[in-house]
């Protein structure tokens, strides 16, 4: 089958083997933003009719911005708490019996909405490689996504705009005038600072304007007080979550950007479990089965499968 992940700026593909193998691999900057109304489909050809072509009857399923309002065309969100058979009697055919896309999931607290596209299928693909029924994991990124799985299903999650909020502080803010062009390399024992000083009272809008007043005073300068910034504000998303002390978390994400949650996370005296890129496509690969798309393998073909394999 082929596995799509659409963003809003960028997409990416893998050619999958019935046993999750991935053969081959594509990515481009054609994202949501760049394509034109009317053109996903011209697109989708574009991008990847060469393995259509190669592999007569494949099917696709696709996650993402792919299926927003703006999208191919609006899947509908699929309420919480939601499994893989939950997810897979909600896919959205924009080629019926060939191209569908993956609904993104909603949940709800305190009467308002939160929602996500995609990292559900990384969620999915996470539980089957750490053969997990219950966990709480945290997908890092520009708006990072904090899971919570019971038997299996996605009960719950929240959403926090850390990344963007770094981005705009260090870049539209008082502080950006204390910070380097870049980030420069990374400081550990400035962000573990922050990270521990988010747990100390007095909030995140006092913490953040230490980054400027150590500068002030010669304390902290250049590549540390980013990375200052960078652990303030990761610890005030670790504090909200109110995790019990000692629970294990699954970390899903780039190597760099994980490695972050990792570091912060093992400093709260939490275990953590690092997933492998590729748990998406596991992911996706899991609803096709749940969807009566593609059989499941057998004993013997899954005790074949290569090592590292992600095993669906």
């Amino acid at each position: 089958m082929i596995a799509v992940d659409w963003g809003t700026t960028a997409l990416r593909g893998a050619l999958l083997a019935a046993d999750g193998t991935v053969l081959a691999e594509h990515a481009a900057p054609r994202g949501l933003l760049s394509v034109p109304p009317g053109g996903w489909g011209a697109a989708f050809e574009a991008e990847f009719g060469a393995w259509l072509a190669a592999h007569p009857g494949l099917v696709c399923l696709m996650a993402g911005m792919v299926g927003s309002r703006q999208g191919w065309a609006e899947a509908a969100y699929c309420r919480c708490p939601a499994g893989l058979a939950d997810v897979a009697a909600q896919l959205c055919w924009v080629q019926p019996g060939r191209v569908a896309i993956v609904p993104g999931l909603c949940c709800e607290a305190d009467g308002v909405p939160d929602v996500m596209r995609g990292e559900e299928t990384q969620v999915f693909g996470a539980l089957q490689a750490l053969g997990l029924q219950v966990a709480t994991l945290v997908l890092p990124g520009t708006h990072s996504k904090w899971v919570q799985v019971q038997g299996g299903r996605i009960s719950h999650f929240s959403t926090h705009m850390t990344g963007e909020c770094y981005a705009l502080l260090r870049s539209q803010s008082i502080l950006a005038r204390m910070l380097p062009a870049d980030d420069g390399a990374w400081v550990p024992e400035a962000f573990d600072a922050g990270v521990a000083r988010a747990f100390d009272a007095g909030g995140l809008l006092h913490h953040l304007f230490s980054v400027r007043s150590l500068a002030l005073f010669g304390r902290d300068d250049g590549p540390a007080l980013a990375s200052r910034l960078s652990g303030l504000l990761i610890g005030e998303e670790l504090r909200a979550q109110a995790l019990p002390a000692g629970a294990p978390v699954a970390v899903l994400g780039s190597p760099a950007l994980a490695g972050r949650y990792q570091r912060a996370l093992a400093q709260r005296g939490h275990p953590v479990t690092a997933v492998q890129a590729d748990a998406g496509w596991m992911g996706l690969l899991a609803v096709a089965r749940a969807a009566g798309l593609l059989a499941a393998p057998g004993p013997a073909e899954a005790d074949a499968l290569p090592a590292g394999t992600l095993r669906p």
